[in-house]
Formats: C-alpha cells, sequence, structure tokens
C-alpha cells in the first residue's frame, strides 16, 4: 500500500488546474475555470474547476471531485494508480508500505507474470513484423481480412511460429523461470518433461487488462483446424493474472470512448472489435468466444449504462443475443439489440461497408429488446396459444430481472400492447417470477436485527426475534425483493400494497438510508471536531448581523470543556442502543474516525477523500460535496454546521433512530395483513402489542423531532 506521507506529497503538489488541464481546455470564470465536460458531450459548458477548493465537478452529469477522483475517472484507474499517474507527473517516487515475506512472493510472482506476458507480446509482434514465416503467413493473413498496419499495430498482434518450442527456448534464453513462462499459459509441459509452445503456428491476440496490462493471449489457427485435429481458437487458461469470466477483449483501447458515447457495442469475437474499431466505431468490445458473464457486464457497467448487442445474424448469433440480454437487463443496462443480415457478422459488415454506412445501418436497425425479442420468438408461436404462452413467460422472465420499478412498468405496458393482454396480468406474472427467484436469497438487512435483545423497550430498540422471522425483505435500493416467508410457505399471495410490482418499494428503508447518510456526512466532514456548541468569547457579543464568515470563525469561538468529538460521540450513541449502520462502507468510516479522531492534524474532511480504499475515496468525496452556493444575503444570516453541532448531531441521531422505528414499524404491518398471520390469533395478538409499543415509541419520538421531515 502507498503510505500516507507519499499521498500528501503528491496531493500537495497536484494542482487540479494544471492536471484538467491536460485534458480540457479550460476558461477563467470568475475564481473558477470552465470548459466541456470530459465524461460526456456536450456543446455549453458545465464543468466546472476549483483552485480554491482543488475540486472539480460537472453541474450536468455530476462527474468530478478532486484531483485523484478526476484521474480514477477518466483515465479509468484504480486509486493507486491514479496516485502513481500523478507522482510521475509531479516527480514523486512512490513509496509503498513494506509487505509480509509471503505478501511479498505472491506480488513477485503476479509480477513476474505480467512481465512474461508483456515479454511474449513483443517477442509476437518482433516475429510478425520481422520473421520471414512472420510476413508470409501472419501478415498476410491480417492483411487479407482488410486490416491496415496502424490498427495491427494499435492492437498489438503478433505471429507464433510453427516451431514447437521456439518461443519457450527464446524465455528461457532472456532468463525468465519456467514456471513463471508455464504458469502464464503461454507454454506447457509434456508427459516427458518437455517445455512446449501452446500458440505455435497462429496469429496472436494479446487480451489486455483495464488498465492496459497483457494478461492473456487469444491464438487463431490459419490452416483446416479439423484436419489439423485442433481448435480454431485457443486462450490462454485461467491463471492468476487472468480470468476468463472478468475479461472483455477491447476494453482498454475502447474505455474512453464508451464514456465519451455513452455506449458499449458487445461483439462476439477479436476481429469483430479490430474491424469495426478500424471503421470508426471504437466503443467495441468482445466477450472473446465466451458466454457473456455478471463480472463482464458489472465491467461494461462501469463506463456505461448504454448497451447494443452485435451479433451475426444466423443461429447461433441469435441464441448467444438470447443468453446475455437477461444478464444485462439483470444488472440494470438499458439494452438494444442489431442482429446483422444473415451470412455476416461485425468483422466481414465492417470490412465491406464505409464508415458512414456502418454508423447509419446501425442507428436505423438497433431495436430495445423487448421489440427484438417479442418480434423474433412470436415468429414459429403466432397461431400455436401453447407456443405463445411459452414465449410470454420467456419475456416476462427478462422483465422480473430489471432492477428498476419503473423500467419494469413501462416494458410491461409495452408487452400488453403488442400481444393484446391485459396489463394486470403480465404484472402478476412478473410479481410471481419475482417472487420465485429472490425469496430464498435474500435476508433482513443486518442493521436492523440486533444480535443482542435489551430488556425493556427503547426508541432504538430493533424488531425482536418473532417479529423479523416474518418481516418483509428489501434490497439496498429499498425494493421488496421477497414477501414474508409465511406468505410463500403458505402459497397465499401477497396483500395488494405489497405483491404490487410497482410498489415493492420500502419508503421506511429508503428514509432510513438517507439518514444514515446525512448521519455519515457529519463524520467525514467533522468528525474530529468538539460537538457541543462553541461558547462565544466575552469581548464580543454575538449579533445576527454580525455572525463571522468560516475564515473569521475560529477567532471568535472557543469549545466548551470536556466537548466529546463528533465521531466518538455518534460511535457511543450507536453502541449504546445496540444499533449497527446498514452499510459496510459506513462502518468503516465510522470506525476509523473513532480510532484517529484524538490524533493531532487529523481532519475527516481531507482524511477519508485519499483514503488507501478507493470505494471509501469517491464516497467521502461525495459526502463532502458542497452542494449548494449560499448568496451573501444568507452568508450573512448563516451560522455555519461546526458551530451548532450540539444541536444537529442529536437531532441526525433521533432522525435514524426513529427511521429504525419506522421500519419496524412497517415490517408489522405487512406481517399482520398476511392471511396465514390471520388465521393465527395468537400471532395476530402478539403482534398487536409490539405494534402497540411502537406506536407509544412514535409519539415520544414525535415530541422531540416535531415537524421536522429528512428528505434527503
Amino acid at each position: 500500500m502507498i503510505d500516507r506521507s507519499t499521498i500528501d506529497r503528491i496531493m500537495a503538489a497536484a494542482d487540479i488546474v494544471d492536471v484538467v488541464s491536460d485534458f480540457v481546455t479550460l476558461r477563467r470564470s470568475g475564481a473558477n475555470f470552465k470548459g466541456l465536460c470530459p465524461f460526456h458531450d456536450e456543446k455549453t459548458p458545465s464543468f466546472m474547476v476549483s483552485p480554491a477548493k482543488q475540486l472539480c465537478k460537472c453541474f450536468s452529469c455530476g462527474g468530478g471531485g478532486n484531483v485523484v477522483n478526476f484521474v480514477m475517472q477518466h483515465e479509468q484507474m484504480t486509486y493507486p494508480e491514479a496516485l502513481k499517474w500523478l507522482g510521475r507527473k509531479y516527480g514523486i517516487e512512490v513509496k509503498e508500505r513494506e509487505l509480509t515475506d509471503e505478501q511479498k512472493a505472491a506480488a513477485s510472482a503476479r509480477e513476474a507474470m505480467f512481465v512474461v506476458n508483456e515479454w511474449a507480446r513483443d517477442y509476437f509482434v518482433d516475429t510478425l513484423n520481422n520473421s520471414v514465416d512472420g510476413r508470409a503467413i501472419g501478415m498476410a493473413y491480417f492483411r487479407s481480412r482488410g486490416l491496415r498496419d496502424d490498427i495491427i499495430r494499435k492492437f498489438q498482434l503478433g505471429y507464433a511460429l510453427n516451431q514447437r518450442d521456439a518461443l519457450a527456448g527464446a524465455a528461457l534464453k532472456k532468463g525468465f523461470d519456467a514456471k513463471h513462462v508455464e504458469r502464464t499459459g503461454l507454454c506447457f509441459r509434456t508427459d516427458d518433461g518437455r517445455l512446449l509452445d501452446r500458440y505455435h503456428g497462429r496469429v496472436i491476440f494479446p487480451i489486455h487488462s483495464v488498465s492496459g496490462r497483457v494478461v492473456a493471449f487469444g491464438g487463431r489457427f490459419l490452416g483446416d483446424a479439423k484436419t489439423a485435429n485442433t481448435g480454431k481458437y485457443v486462450n490462454s487458461p485461467e491463471s492468476e493474472i487472468y480470468s476468463k469470466k472478468r475479461e472483455l477483449y477491447g476494453l482498454y483501447t475502447a474505455k474512453q470512448a464508451i464514456v465519451k458515447h455513452d455506449r458499449c457495442y458487445l461483439v462476439e469475437g477479436y476481429l469483430d472489435v479490430i474491424s469495426m474499431y478500424q471503421n470508426g466505431v471504437e466503443n467495441v468490445v468482445a466477450s472473446s468466444g465466451t458466454s457473456l458473464t455478471q463480472e463482464q457486464v458489472r465491467l461494461i457497467h462501469r463506463f456505461t449504462s448504454n448497451v447494443t448487442v452485435l451479433y451475426d445474424g444466423d443461429a447461433a448469433g441469435i441464441k448467444a443475443s438470447l443468453r446475455g440480454i437477461d444478464i444485462l437487463l439483470a444488472e440494470g443496462l438499458n439494452i438494444k439489440v442489431l442482429l446483422l443480415p444473415d451470412g455476416e457478422d461485425p468483422d466481414s459488415f465492417a470490412q465491406s461497408h464505409s464508415a458512414q454506412e456502418l454508423q447509419t445501418y446501425i442507428e436505423e436497425h438497433q431495436t430495445d429488446f423487448m421489440s427484438f425479442k417479442t418480434d423474433l420468438l412470436m415468429q414459429d408461436a403466432a397461431h400455436d396459444p401453447m407456443k405463445r404462452a411459452t414465449v410470454i413467460r420467456d419475456i416476462v422472465r427478462s422483465i422480473a430481472v430489471i432492477p428498476s420499478d419503473i423500467v419494469r412498468q413501462v416494458y410491461i405496458h409495452e408487452l400488453s400492447a403488442r400481444i393484446g393482454m391485459e396489463e394486470s396480468t403480465i404484472v402478476n406474472e412478473v410479481a410471481a417470477e419475482m417472487r420465485k427467484a429472490k425469496a430464498t436469497v435474500r435476508s433482513t438487512p443486518s442493521s436492523v436485527a440486533s444480535p443482542k435483545e435489551k430488556e425493556g423497550v427503547s426508541p432504538t430498540s430493533v424488531p425482536p426475534s418473532s417479529a423479523v422471522a416474518d418481516a418483509p425483505v428489501f434490497d439496498e435500493e429499498g425494493n421488496l425483493v421477497a414477501p414474508p416467508s409465511s406468505a410463500e410457505t403458505s402459497g397465499t399471495p401477497l396483500p395488494d400494497a405489497a405483491a404490487d410490482v410497482f410498489a415493492a418499494a420500502s419508503p421506511a428503508l429508503r428514509r432510513l438510508q438517507a439518514c444514515e447518510r446525512h448521519l455519515m456526512e457529519l463524520v467525514v466532514r467533522y468528525g474530529e471536531c468538539p460537538m457541543l456548541m462553541m461558547e462565544r468569547k466575552a469581548d464580543r457579543p454575538l449579533e445576527a448581523a454580525s455572525t463571522p464568515t468560516l475564515e473569521e470563525a475560529p477567532t471568535e469561538y472557543v469549545p466548551m470543556p470536556d466537548s466529546p468529538l463528533v465521531a466518538s460521540y455518534i460511535a457511543g450513541e450507536l453502541q449504546a442502543e445496540g444499533i449497527t449502520l446498514m452499510e459496510e462502507l459506513h462502518r468503516a468510516i465510522l470506525t476509523e474516525a473513532v480510532e484517529h479522531a484524538d490524533e493531532p492534524d487529523f481532519h475527516t474532511a481531507t482524511y477519508f477523500p485519499l483514503h488507501s480504499n478507493p470505494e471509501i475515496s469517491v464516497l467521502a468525496s461525495r459526502l463532502t460535496d458542497e452542494r449548494y452556493q449560499l448568496s451573501s444575503m444568507q452568508q450573512e444570516a448563516y451560522i455555519p454546521e461546526e458551530y451548532r453541532l450540539s444541536e444537529l448531531v442529536p437531532h441526525v441521531l433521533n432522525d435514524y433512530k426513529y427511521a429504525l422505528l419506522a421500519l419496524e414499524k412497517e415490517g408489522l404491518l405487512l406481517q399482520l395483513r398476511s392471511p396465514s398471520t390471520q388465521a393465527n390469533p395468537e400471532s395476530v395478538l402478539q403482534l398487536m402489542q409490539r405494534l402497540v409499543v411502537l406506536n407509544e415509541m412514535e409519539m415520544s419520538f414525535a415530541k422531540v423531532l416535531g415537524d421536522r421531515v429528512v428528505n434527503r
């Protein structure tokens, strides 16, 4: 890991205006700078850079952050990679923490494999360009496929000699350890101990990680694969640095174009990617001949939410399109599908059409998944009621995996119009599919159910075990993903409010999430600050009209004696009530803030946005972002948050506790409406008694909270 002192040196040296200017043309706008956003296409500049705050933000798409966040987003780097990039720019040596012997050995082995792969890439490229067989066989093949020399260089294409141990001999002669050469998959051992090349006699396609490192290779046989009793394509085996399901061919070269155009074209093979890239469609990636995986889809989702599936028009291409649609839908992506004319693939189609013709054809013929799937599957089922029902169920299953309630509703409405079926019938089928898929794999959020039940009742008591057993199950976004177990086991449908697929969201859970986020804003912004009200110095009376600005305030206020720190106070209150924060990142931030709060020169507002964990860094940057700009009149009457923490922190804590109470009450009400519960008088009585207690607690909270509503 990169040590803190090195991070501090980089942040002190890096100027956000200087860094952003490498990628964006900036013009001064008052105290700030303005330019066209690099994260999306726009004609009117909305990307602002503040040299005073060392922050940037697009007020259209929301992209930006501090200098490290900007480099991470623009260059699609990890947090350590972005720090190293800035270190190189400003001539700062990036020092990393001392690792254990085991960690050093593992890191050394991985790095050795990367080094071997990068050497092998150069070896294959050199063989293609400078050997007789390379030029006569490999280069001739690439040119016969219509590839230009600059594209061959861009994708670092190569050739492996037909000699069975050519690369193995060259690698050993170069001084590489045979075990590292073997572990990369470049070579393999025979039964008699010989080290032989895996790719002999093939043209080579290097496979890069998203950061540009060579993790694997694909090799295409140029002869008759059946006669030679070999596969047409051979790919690297799984290794410590390569997992087929986690890599997409061409993503390294396509990532910036994907972000720029906010769309990714998904094809099947290496040459499909290369030919489309050569023809002007640069935002294209391939699943490298494997079935599309959830990990690959999530990798695409890092860069865009819009995907066009571009597969062959034959039966295999259609099958691959259908297979990938549900995986893409489940990840929340917006999908369009384009099937090329029968007998064409993206490679051949790109080669036989101009760039403009290719772009025009894609725009005019791509359709949303609903139109594609309905039109395709209904062709053979139009006059067969049973086949028609099967097709409709298949489409319903696809709709059911969509995580967004609104998108599901849109597709249900469209399906109803297309097939002439009542919308309510489709809604019920979708809800049934959702229950089947989710009921057995979800559990109640651990933050609501505490492992220990306190004696007596407090405003923050968690639901008793009897209430939790049949509580509704929600996902991270507040969507109902599983009904009460009693309803599920009895086979009885949910009550109307719970069964409606469009009302399947928990307002109480969403409010709880908003309250927890507000609580974490206080921790990240003021975690090391004294919690109680600052006491005014006696030499100057406090007047509303003369409220000091942020810069003046420290000279006007002093903390009261024995003031607890914000992070410690919040952690203590939650622990005393047996409450656990819902989000893992929130728990990590609070724990670390409490550990370091007493240290001199520790400031949560600068520490967490630069955290070594990139997820914490990005979250903290968002939590510290100033969303609103006060007018001069508002600034005069405004007392900064840090000087009213004794009022603010308890209020937010009470909001959070009240939201926990509301979530338990919501679960109890759903249980009481369950037919299986209503059939059991003893259970109804027990739940009603608990509900009475919750109502009393709610009234107590109402007196404390007044009419305030949390809506963040």
